[in-house]
């Protein structure tokens, strides 16, 4: 595979809007911070040093270039278009979570910030956020919904494991747009020496440009390692949008290839079954700082969603994507819990890659496309993490006997050894 090095002559774009969507709704108390970090973030993007420094943490650190995989068996069971996979999932940490979070570690290092908060849902930009906070020596205080924490306790170890704070957050449906929330009331009191390391491409501006060009590097090492290939889609799945929009970054501004997000189709089409944004009933909002479409009932209030991934379990989406979206430029589609469940059985079974369960929605929706296209095209999944993460969650639906099985022996092993006395 040919090394990568990252095109240093790509000049970022910024918005405070997309279209009618973005923007910066907070308080006056958060604009100067704001301000500042958008003032730094565009002075480093062009600074050759930062960039460099960026590129050796791609390099030593988080593992880039991440590989490009044939699915060569996978194409041949569903028949059709070619597969591809980029394998995000084999960076540090094991999702893309780690490429924002390393470009704003280093953005917070050059501002002199001496505290990091983050949010997480299923806790992989947790996981990379506090990654990262080992690395450079700052400390780290993650929020994270009590559901949340509840179906991604092996993400929560390793936050803590790092050296993270790991902060319930019970108020709301106790889910991602609750930690979110709290994490934005961290920042209004601390700022002067804290940075709030969002994880996805929403929130107010500058947060989506700068996660949008932290992950833009997936995208770019795509374009040059799918060279000479006939592609005729990119999949991604779609919560905020942070893999998406960095994985389809290259190709925002061409008419090819098409650029397909997939949101979480959840249980059914029932309110609060699933969290499906751009294919279902959203409307346009304001929340959390930013505009964009939002699951909202009549009162404007943000309704609860349901996905079987906690990462795609959010309300909203990301500014630029909702913007890309209304002109046609991404489509949109979605997958149900049982759809996911199965591609990810089926590309263990053919590839032997587990896929996180968000980026098996997009494995999903592969599965349908690639039938109906030439064998001559090609499709490439942004498999942006893998499943290592869901193993709580994924076993006990796949193969639930066993599982059940081993976790009463290892409470019962756990209890026998906490009081050895009472077993002799």
């Amino acid at each position: 595979m040919p090394s990568y090095t990252p095109d240093t002559t790509i000049k970022p774009v910024f918005n405070d809007f997309f279209g009618a969507f973005g923007g910066r709704y907070v308080a006056e108390v958060l604009r100067a911070p704001l301000e500042e970090l958008e003032h730094e973030f565009k002075a480093a993007m062009v600074d050759p040093a930062f960039l460099a420094d960026l590129a050796t943490v791609h390099r030593e650190y988080i593992g880039r270039p991440t590989p490009f995989l044939y699915a060569r068996n996978a194409s041949a069971a569903l028949g059709g278009a070619q597969i591809y996979i980029k394998l995000e999932g084999l960076a540090n940490t094991g999702a893309h979570k780690i490429n924002n979070a390393a470009g704003q570690i280093l953005l917070a290092k050059r501002m002199g910030k001496k505290r990091i908060i983050a949010e997480t849902g299923a806790g992989q930009h947790g996981v990379a956020t506090a990654a990262v906070c080992a690395k450079f020596g700052l400390p780290c205080t993650v929020y994270m919904g009590e559901v949340d924490i509840a179906r991604q306790r092996p993400n929560v170890y390793l936050m803590e494991l790092y050296g993270a704070k790991v902060v319930p957050v019970s108020s709301g449906s106790r889910t991602l747009k609750d930690a979110v929330n709290e994490a934005l009331r961290d920042w209004a009191g601390s700022f002067a020496d804290t940075h709030y390391l969002l994880g996805s491409a929403l929130g107010p501006s500058p947060f989506p440009d700068m996660v949008r060009e932290f992950q833009a590097f997936v995208g770019r090492e795509v374009a040059q390692q799918a060279k000479g290939l006939d592609i005729a889609a990119l999949i991604a799945c779609v919560g905020g949008g942070s893999n998406s929009i960095g994985f389809f970054e290259p190709y925002l501004d061409k008419t090819t290839p098409r650029l397909i997000g997939v949101e979480a189709g959840g249980r059914g089409s029932g309110l609060g079954e699933n969290a499906v944004r751009m294919g279902g009933d959203a409307r346009p909002g304001v929340v959390q700082g930013y505009k964009s479409f939002f699951l909202l009932d009549d009162d404007g209030q943000v309704q609860d969603t349901h996905s079987v991934s906690a990462g795609l379990d959010y309300a909203g989406i990301g500014p630029q994507l909702a913007h890309l979206g209304q002109i046609g430029r991404v489509e949109f589609a979605s997958a149900l819990d049982s759809e996911v469940i199965e591609a990810v059985k089926f590309f263990a079974r053919h590839e032997g890659v587990v896929f996180a369960l968000e980026s098996a929605h997009a494995g999903a929706y592969a599965m349908k496309l690639a039938p109906t296209l030439p064998k001559t095209r090609a499709i490439i999944i942004n498999m942006s993490g893998r499943g290592d993460k869901d193993i709580f969650i994924s076993a006990k639906i796949i193969n639930p006997e066993p599982w059940i099985g081993f976790l009463k022996d290892e409470v019962e092993s756990y209890e026998r050894a906490q009081h050895p006395k009472e077993n002799r």
